[in-house]
């Protein structure tokens, strides 16, 4: 496209229709685009190149390892990271461009663990997987500070929440607190990159890493009081949505925030679940108050309120939606549930439904089809859900698809005609 824009500039100057000017400004753009975009798919085949590599470097050792004595063996090992060492040097030390760094970073971030792997193995040191993440994700900490890669700090994230998978779940029953720790040590490059990049789309992939993480993780804090564990993934996404709603994330789409997305499907989600009253009557009797789960969800409400309050004062009220007080009804609800089963779930089910209807009404405001289907999508899941646990006749769960389909075509039409019309 911008290559056919360029190649009509003479013609548009040559008819008066452009200025001179005009033409060099547009050619100089869409000359900085092209290079930016050639730029960005030099550094993803660098980084896939330096992970092939790494990886076959390992595969031809491998093959042969069982017939190298143990000194030469011990070379193998560090030697993946020591190639890894001298071209991350070269690279900062001539200023090469960010794919020598970035794909440089990946290759000595697993030449680190290939080495510690095949330490271990030739002198038979004892240890588990937990042990072994955890030393390779220390030693690679440095990577993030020195480098300032893109690469190093999804790297990170990534490896953490394997550890923490590792250490906090199944058979393992520590909570492993040190992942906190070096999902901190990620902030300050984050924080740099949202300063720096803003507009790039590594960052908009940090957005969602970066929850995605917390979210997969925040199982491991749950230790005796199981029921608590809806209360703070609920907190959770109360802080994600809210996250989102802050003024720099005011103009970036659903796909570039992925704290918005993620805060509004996990809430809604997990509304889904506790619509079912047998969630009330059996997961909400172990609910300890001086237990660390409820510790972590008085920490989880104080954050999120704490941003819903800076949100109310960055936006009128009415701007706000329903969505942004979800975590504050819930907690109300939840206290409710611990002496009853009955009447949280029929304030739940009116809860997703007034969401159902909110966001549908967000979506027609906005003439975004996306929001509205969500909205009828919301209201379509929960009636569904309401199937399985009510004694309805088919025909009249017949006659409730045909309604809800028919409105998913109707709204849809509407909006579509409404908006033509504007046009």
């Amino acid at each position: 496209m911008s290559s056919k824009i360029t190649r009509a500039l003479p013609e548009l100057v040559e008819n008066g229709i452009i200025t001179d000017e005009i033409a060099q400004n547009i050619k100089a753009f869409y000359g900085n685009s092209e290079e930016s975009s050639a730029n960005r798919l030099f550094t993803l085949f660098g980084i896939l190149g330096a992970t092939l590599v790494g990886l076959g470097i390992i595969l031809i050792m491998a093959h042969n390892w069982d017939d190298f004595s143990r000194g030469v063996k011990l070379i193998f090992a560090f030697l993946p990271m020591l190639i890894g060492q001298a071209i991350l040097g070269f690279s900062i030390f001539k200023e090469k461009s960010s794919a020598w760094k970035e794909a440089s970073t990946v290759f000595l971030f697993f030449g680190v663990g290939a080495c510690i792997a095949l330490v271990s193995q030739i002198y038979h040191v004892s240890g588990d997987l937990e042990s072994f993440l955890l030393a390779w994700i220390v030693l690679c900490v440095p990577l993030m500070f020195v480098t300032k890669s893109t690469s190093a700090v999804i790297l990170h994230l990534i490896f953490i929440t394997y550890y923490a998978f590792e250490a906090g779940y199944g058979h393992n029953t520590t909570i492993p607190h040190i992942y906190f720790l070096l999902l901190l040590l990620a902030l300050p490059s984050y924080v740099r990159m949202i300063k720096a990049q803003t507009k790039s789309h590594v960052t908009s992939v940090l957005h969602w890493l970066f929850p995605m993480s917390l979210i997969f993780s925040l199982p491991v804090c749950i230790d005796q009081s199981e029921g608590v564990g809806f209360l703070m993934y609920v907190l959770l996404f109360g802080v994600f949505y809210n996250i989102g709603q802050l003024p720099y994330f005011k103009n970036k789409s659903l796909l570039q925030n992925g704290y918005r997305t993620l805060g509004s499907l996990g809430t809604v989600i997990i509304l889904l679940i506790l619509s079912f009253r047998d969630i009330w009557k059996h997961q909400f009797q172990d609910v300890y108050f001086d237990s660390l789960e409820f510790l972590c969800a008085m920490i989880l409400f104080v954050i999120a309120s704490v941003l819903l309050y800076f949100n109310s004062k960055q936006n009128a009220l009415k701007s706000m939606n329903l969505f942004h007080f979800v975590f504050l009804l819930f907690g109300v609800i939840f206290m409710i549930g611990l002496f009853n089963d009955l009447l949280p779930t029929i304030l739940i089910n009116a809860l997703l439904f007034i969401l159902g209807v909110s966001a549908i009404k967000i979506g027609a405001e906005k003439f975004h089809f996306g929001i509205l289907n969500y909205g009828m999508l919301i209201i379509a899941i929960l009636i569904a859900c309401r199937f399985f646990d009510t004694d309805i006749t088919y025909v009249v769960r017949g006659l409730l698809f045909v309604f809800i389909g028919g409105g998913f075509f109707t709204a849809n039409y509407l909006m579509l005609k409404k908006q033509k019309s504007k046009k």
